[in-house]
């Protein structure tokens, strides 16, 4: 039988309720509007789409965004300077930062410079060392909107073995955290792996982060494995995953499509993040930011 196509529409009108009531309790709390600042340095194809598609989340839950353009000709003095303006301005509650940055600049500068109170996608050595260790963080939003949709649609993840192809600090190494945290196996794998195919085929959960359009076809699938593509690239001026969709969805038992899979999730989950930090302008720490999920539930105390 054809693969059940896990699309992201259901999980995203729970999370646009999610972020509705909780921007309601962050006003409430005294706390500020929550806006998202995004910074591309030069042109890239892939960062000018995703942040197409974020401009339209935000607008749809009614979180401002500052869009800054910065030339590829940006010294690092420059970009240091920029993210720690950012840090200052008290009208921006979440920044994001898009990569790859141009090669004279390293992503050290986002990683040591950016705020962890506004650190939306959780790169900052103090959100990624707070998830690795189960406290809480502002998660990164990919890897985090790929665990919901599993749980969305009823995948077992405890003692199933995952195998996640892509091994960033963005989304394959959060992933399996993740993961590891819900009691599944995980086996990284990445460029240098040797044969990558058979890895891939021990996978219940197959999880492909490579950034490399059509990486995963048939012969690298488990028959029934849950095939989870986060690739976002760009091939003949369309969006496409890493994951060959047509023959896999024959072999595999769940499949998320691209574009319609993780992706509106991942938006969402940092629209999310985006009000988080609006909870942690407050306190001052991380140790509130699940107060987003809490706000959804009338039930929930105030913070404190």
């Amino acid at each position: 039988m054809p693969a059940q196509i896990l699309r992201g529409a259901g999980l995203s009108s729970r999370l646009r309720d999610e972020i509705e009531h909780s921007i309601q309790a962050l006003a409430a709390a005294g706390g500020p509007a929550p806006r998202l600042a995004t910074v591309l340095i030069g042109n890239d194809a892939s960062s000018e789409a995703y942040r197409s598609s974020l401009e339209r989340t935000m607008a749809r839950v009614g979180i401002d965004h500052l869009r800054i353009d910065l030339p590829a000709s940006t010294s690092p003095l420059d970009f240091t300077c920029q993210v720690k303006e950012l840090n200052r301005n008290s009208g921006v509650t979440g920044v994001l930062v898009f990569m790859p940055l141009p090669p004279r600049l390293s992503p050290a500068i986002v990683q040591e410079h950016l705020s962890p109170l506004k650190d939306v996608d959780g790169i900052t050595p103090t959100n990624a060392g707070r998830l690795h260790m189960g406290l809480p963080s502002l998660r990164p939003s990919t890897p985090q909107g790929g665990l919901e949709l599993l749980d969305h649609y009823g995948i077992e993840i405890e003692g199933r073995h995952a195998v996640v192809i892509g091994r960033s600090n963005v989304v394959g190494r959060p992933f399996a955290s993740l993961l590891m945290q819900r009691h599944a196996t995980v086996t990284i794998c990445h460029r240098r792996t040797v044969d990558l195919a058979a890895l891939a085929r021990t996978a219940d959960i197959l999880a492909s982060a490579a950034g490399h359009a059509g990486l995963v076809d048939a012969n690298m699938v488990k028959p029934g494995a849950t095939v989870l593509d986060f690739g976002v690239n760009v091939a003949n001026d369309k969006i496409v995953g890493d994951v060959d969709f047509e023959q896999v969805t024959e072999v595999a038992g769940a499949i998320t499509p691209v574009p319609g899979g993780t992706g509106p999730v991942t938006a969402l989950v940092l629209a999310r993040n985006t009000v988080a930090a609006g909870f942690a302008a407050i306190s001052g720490n991380l140790d509130h930011v699940e107060m987003v999920k809490a706000a959804s539930n009338p039930m929930s105390a105030p913070l404190g």
